[in-house]
């Protein structure tokens, strides 16, 4: 976190260059954390961007520097309630019309992976708070350690034994979950 609390400040007063890289330092946490609300990629993307907007356009309200990570964490949680009360508002208020002829249905084992997918994102999102966001920066962001100490501010030691108790519980819910066929 070294000059965060800096960059914050200079933030504050309007330094772009100093907003840009804090969005640098925290795009992949932000990321995980709405990949975990949303499950789809494109729609997280379009949700980190809007998070990004708002943390700019408000900036000016982050009274204490060093929990500037939270501040965002909570914008980013706000983002998605936001997105999904939309998605809501829209779902009643206009019928989906699907032209079934353009409709192209994925083989059966496409959609038996993307079946698995979904509930393995279930079943980590269900995980305690402290294992969700380091799994997720891991395993399905592709983070390496040094990028995950950085983002969320602990010791590589500390990320270690979170991420060996987190692959546990994950493994473990997994194997409840979801059955496995017998060759």
């Amino acid at each position: 976190m070294d000059g965060e609390a800096d960059l914050v400040r200079r933030a504050r007063e309007g330094d772009r260059t100093a907003f840009e890289e804090l969005v640098r330092r925290t795009a992949r946490m932000v990321h995980a954390r709405l990949y975990l609300e949303t499950g789809d990629v494109h729609r997280t993307e379009d949700l980190v961007q809007e998070t990004f907007l708002r943390a700019f356009r408000s900036i000016h309200q982050v009274s204490d520097p060093a929990g500037f990570r939270a501040w965002l964490q909570q914008i980013a949680g706000t983002v998605a309630i936001d997105a999904w009360r939309r998605g809501s508002a829209k779902r009643r208020a206009e019928p989906a019309r699907v032209m079934l002829e353009n409709v192209e249905a994925p083989g059966v084992e496409d959609a038996g992976r993307a079946e698995t997918r979904e509930k393995v994102r279930e079943i980590l999102q269900s995980l305690p708070e402290e294992y969700r966001l380091p799994l997720t920066l891991r395993y399905l962001d592709g983070a390496d350690y040094e990028t995950i100490t950085r983002q969320l501010g602990m010791s590589g030691t500390s990320l270690r034994g979170i991420l060996h108790r987190g692959l546990q519980l994950l493994r473990k819910a997994v194997k409840q979950e979801i059955p496995h066929e017998s060759s």
